[in-house]
């Protein structure tokens, strides 16, 4: 069936978006400008604030929830689906792993590629699928645990990419290279506890997707908002690249906006561009399918890629390419892309029912509407 209109224009909303959040956060990462008492120039290092402006984004789509409420009640028959009534501590939890999932990617950020950055966020479906077998007695089909296998065939294939154009780039060191690569991995390990603790504790409760979403920002926004005071005084040494080298130094990231005002637009583009790229991805899942949000958010790794080269900010490395594309077939087999395929295969078409009759997996089909449900 053809798309709409409507449908065609979130899709390309949330593949706009979500890529102009990982290429402003670069962005904003290579500005130079002196910072507070005429302290030297210096490069643009605060991946904790950067952070709060991403929560600030999230935290808009509370905002935009509760207009959305409104207009709806003025009608004479309000339409809204709210959700059941919940206790918003439930997401002080996954908001926590939210927070120091972000702050660790930024970090990391700084670090590596903004094209490797995103390839390597793949691994959370490495992890997300042991954790659901550890923590919520799900029963993965064969296709997935392939898909897990080659996605870490992938991630060594970027891994090594990355480490041979450590030893021919002379803006990232090899061993910031390395550090930055193993960074996102850990990052991707607390994403998968957050995914996890949400399905377990949360999703039961039938909360409208940016109300979870503003919900969690909330949180986020203001916990680390508070965090950056102790983060003032911690000293990290050679880790951190701002002039008194301790883990945040938010003062100094004011000063060097106020001496370089085009850094604020760099962070603008970061935090707006979150808010409707959350917007996007929860209503391309509920106007077409989970697996077309993940095929969407595949192709913004291709445009992140591709603008990078544009603009020099990365050199071309076939290796990374190899890489890209094994992280593509982990990632659709993992999220049973194979199967529409292999139906139309005779000899293969007992082996798709046969996984689609899976529990876990049909549950999985029922919620991207791709089955319909027995009564």
């Amino acid at each position: 069936m053809a798309w709409t209109k409507y449908q065609l224009f979130l899709a390309g909303l949330m593949l706009t978006t979500g890529s102009i959040n990982t290429l402003s956060a670069k962005w904003a990462d290579m500005f130079s400008a002196k910072g507070c008492k005429d302290s030297p120039e210096h490069t643009f290092s605060h991946p904790f604030v950067q952070a709060v402006g991403m929560f600030l984004g999230e935290l808009s789509c509370l905002a935009v929830f509760h207009m959305l409420l409104c207009h709806d009640r003025r009608r004479p028959e309000p339409k809204m689906n709210t959700g059941q009534s919940f206790n918003p501590l439930l997401f002080l939890p996954p908001a926590l792993c939210d927070m120091t999932a972000t702050s660790i990617m930024y970090v990391a950020l700084n670090m590596t590629s903004a094209s490797s950055f995103q390839m390597l966020r793949g691994a959370v479906i490495v992890f997300t699928g042991l954790l659901s077998v550890a923590f919520l007695g799900r029963r993965l089909v064969a296709s997935q645990w392939t898909g897990i296998f080659i996605t870490i065939l992938g991630l060594v294939v970027v891994g090594l990419a990355d480490f041979m154009s450590g030893n021919k780039d002379d803006s990232h060191k090899l061993s910031e290279v390395i550090t930055g690569d193993l960074l996102i991995i850990m990052a991707q390990v607390i994403a998968a506890v957050q995914m996890v603790l949400e399905e377990k504790f949360v999703y039961k409760h039938d909360v409208h997707p940016l109300r979870a979403v503003g919900t969690e920002g909330f949180f986020g926004f203001f916990i680390l908002s508070l965090l950056l005071i102790p983060f003032f005084y911690v000293p990290v040494g050679s880790f951190s690249n701002n002039p008194r080298h301790v883990l945040e130094d938010a003062l100094d990231a004011f000063c060097q906006i106020g001496n370089n005002p085009m850094i604020v637009l760099a962070l603008l583009g970061n935090t707006v561009s979150i808010a409707f790229f959350n917007f996007a991805g929860i209503s391309v899942t509920k106007e077409i399918s989970a697996t077309t949000r993940m095929v969407l958010d595949s192709l913004r790794t291709v445009v992140i890629w591709v603008v990078s080269l544009a603009l020099g900010w990365e050199q071309f490395h076939g290796l990374q390419v190899l890489g890209f594309i094994v992280l593509l077939v982990g990632a659709a087999l993992y999220n049973g892309l194979h199967r529409p395929l292999l139906a139309r295969i005779p000899c293969c078409a007992s082996m798709v029912e046969e996984e689609e009759g899976n529990p876990a997996e049909r549950a999985r089909l029922l919620d991207e509407g791709r089955v319909q449900e027995e009564t």
